[in-house]
């Protein structure tokens, strides 16, 4: 009678441990795996990027056609950087007491990469724009704001 009760409270609690085993959760509701592999998005939904912040550079004795020459090349090269997709963030930020300038956000793993890229910017090679250079994780769908907002700038600005 012992062995028997002795099995019984076995079988049990096995039967219990089999309830307790869920399976895995199913991916939630929505969830596109070809789009998370083409963003190169970990299994939550991340990536490594760089994010920069621009400050006002060292560089002070520049005429105004130097300056402008070098920020036309800025807003030139942001736009070559975000067609390669190695730009997903950029924009100027309101004046601020730290001389804060802008940020970008860039789509490579690594500061070095960040600081290789910045070297293409005339501002930054001028000396009129400086900058601090940080790894960042972030959620994979950064790559997706500047096909988004092409939809919504209006045409010719």
């Amino acid at each position: 009678m012992r062995t028997v009760l002795t099995l019984l409270i076995l079988s049990a609690a096995v039967s219990l441990s089999a309830q307790d085993a869920k399976p895995a959760a199913p991916p939630p509701p929505g969830y596109d795996a070809a789009l998370a592999e083409r963003l190169g998005a970990d299994e939550y939904g991340m990536k490594r990027c760089v994010l920069v912040l621009l400050n006002t550079g060292p560089k002070t004795d520049v005429t105004p056609a130097e300056q402008k020459k070098a920020f036309t090349g800025h807003m030139a090269n942001i736009g070559r950087l975000a067609k390669e997709n190695k730009l997903l963030v950029a924009g100027p930020l309101a004046k601020n007491e730290k001389h804060l300038e802008g940020i970008f956000i860039f789509n490579v793993a690594t500061v070095k990469e960040a600081e290789a890229l910045l070297a293409s910017d005339p501002a930054v090679a001028a000396g009129l724009l400086a900058f601090e250079a940080y790894g960042w994780y972030s959620t994979a769908a950064l790559q997706e704001v500047l096909p988004i907002h092409y939809r919504i700038e209006k045409p010719g600005h």
